[in-house]
């Protein structure tokens, strides 16, 4: 008969049997894991989030209607080859394609391919095409029209695109336009091209994305993306500024292509950067579709573009200036000369006339203004509303074609060292020899007059509209304005044969 204590002895035995059996699992099966023979892996981290919203769709659909734009022009040897002759008469061109002379003359002199890319055979005969220029551009028509910049095609007379798909297809240019930097060419294949939409680009908002499509550094289609960053952008690049800018990294190459809405319809057509490094810097600028579409239909249609003209030098309405005219707001775009050639002089339009009003529409701004007539046709009778002598008055005026030089009046003057002090301006004037106005002989460091731009040698002509010619027909004029509870007066300057306005305080007169 087994006791209790045996019992008792063999489950323990048992037990510890099973602790060590365990223990020995544990050993082995650590080997194991160490030894690679059996892994053990943990589960990856995956994260279930909402699909972000993507390009790829949009870039599929307008990339085949984006092309790159290459331009050469065509050189006509000289008989001694000119500079670039070396000894024996051997030219640079006629170098190997590694030699280090041939890469330093084509750098110099501004041939430079950016990236890799065919560049196309030289044809025969005595002229030679060389490289101007290569960019971006893009169908708008179904028949092989596409638009680029001006600045792309400038200088050049053979023009070819590249597809999409590799292909090089012959252009012909249509017409250009400098003043808005826009160009139309027309491929020479009979085919039924892929071509994009412009957009209302008056739905465009700032915030709203864009996708950019070009040939930055000859690279080929490449595709970028960003935000409109801000509408309305004057960059100085001519007088009819309206750029939409972009942060879209937008490089050299990029020049004519396309900005796109998330529709696929082109919103602008990227022309300029701001780039202190040569760089992206995420600051491009787009001519708007808006713009782009009339010009675009006109070069098509003509091969050119005709403006109209009013003749007129303008300047923006400040505060003190609006203060000194009596307007109510700083709004329009003031007169400081109009041309004697120009349509404006021929109407009775005057310096120091405010156009507020172009047929019923408001002038917000000399950019504005430029904008209302430069969309208006030669001939066209339009009626402007100016503020003169503190009352609107309307002059018809029948505007002319566009010169493609502007003319300035000329003025002839010969600043004195002596003259009378003008002393609540800081001035120093003394009488025109002309008669007309009286020259500027001397500036106060500091005063009123000083830190609005007046210097020596600036002629004073008229103070708020009446014509001066002596420092107490000056004086006279302001206090006129004083009484009419003024409280600044408007100097008409003429300087290097152009006028501006300069409003001063009558407080400190």
């Amino acid at each position: 008969m087994t006791s209790p204590q045996n019992t008792a002895s063999r489950t323990s035995k048992r037990l510890l049997a099973a602790v060590a059996s365990v223990a020995v699992a544990s050993a082995v099966g650590f080997t194991a894991v160490a030894s690679g023979t059996q892994p053990v892996l943990a589960e990856a981290v995956r994260v279930e989030a909402p699909a972000a919203p993507g390009f790829a769709d949009i870039v599929e659909r307008v990339s085949p209607a984006v092309v790159s734009v290459r331009v050469k022009a065509k050189l006509q040897p000289a008989n001694d080859r000119g500079p670039g002759s070396l000894f024996g008469g051997q030219g640079f061109d006629d170098l190997p394609d590694g030699h280090p002379l041939k890469r330093f003359f084509r750098e110099f002199r501004g041939d430079r391919f950016f990236g890799p890319g065919p560049r196309g055979g030289r044809p025969e005969g005595r002229g030679r095409a060389r490289p101007v220029s290569q960019g971006s551009g893009f169908f708008i028509s179904e028949d092989g029209y596409l638009v680029t910049n001006n600045h792309v095609v400038d200088g050049g007379s053979e023009f070819t695109v590249m597809m999409d798909d590799g292909s090089e297809i012959d252009a012909t240019l249509i017409g250009t336009d400098p003043r808005t930097d826009l160009a139309v060419l027309k491929v020479a294949e009979e085919r039924k091209f892929t071509y994009v939409a412009f957009a209302d680009d008056a739905k465009v908002r700032v915030g709203d994305w864009v996708v950019a499509v070009g040939n930055p550094f000859g690279l080929g289609g490449t595709v970028t993306a960003g935000i409109v960053s801000a509408r309305g952008r004057d960059i100085g690049a001519g007088p009819y500024d309206d750029f939409i800018q972009i942060d879209a990294a937008v490089n050299r190459g990029n020049s004519g292509g396309p900005a796109f809405n998330l529709n696929g319809e082109v919103v602008g057509i990227n022309t300029a950067i701001f780039s202190p490094s040569g760089g992206n810097v995420g600051i491009a600028f787009a001519i708007p579709a808006s713009i782009a579409k009339e010009v675009v239909e006109e070069l098509i249609e003509d091969g050119t573009v005709e403006r109209g003209w009013l003749g007129v030098q303008i300047q923006p309405v400040t505060d003190d200036i609006a203060e000194s005219l009596g307007l109510a707001e700083n709004k329009g775009a003031l007169v400081t000369e109009p041309q004697s050639d120009g349509p404006a002089f021929a109407a009775g339009i005057k310096p120091g006339d405010v156009i507020v009003d172009v047929d019923g529409k408001d002038v917000a701004s000399p950019r504005e203004l430029a904008r209302l007539i430069g969309g208006m046709t030669p001939d066209t009778k339009t009626e402007i509303t100016v503020w003169r002598n503190g009352e609107t008055q309307k002059i018809v005026v029948e505007l002319t074609e566009m010169p493609g030089v502007e003319k300035q009046a000329a003025l002839e003057n010969d600043p004195q060292s002596e003259g009378d002090l003008l002393e609540n301006f800081g001035l120093t004037v003394t009488a025109a020899d002309s008669g007309d106005g009286v020259v500027v002989t001397a500036v106060e460091p500091g005063s009123a007059a000083a830190d609005r731009g007046i210097r020596s040698g600036d002629v004073v002509v008229a103070v708020n509209s009446v014509a001066v010619d002596s420092a107490g027909a000056v004086e006279k004029a302001v206090a006129e304005a004083s009484r009419a509870g003024r409280k600044a007066v408007l100097f008409q300057i003429q300087r290097d044969d152009t006028n501006r306005f300069v409003a001063l305080p009558v407080a400190r007169g």
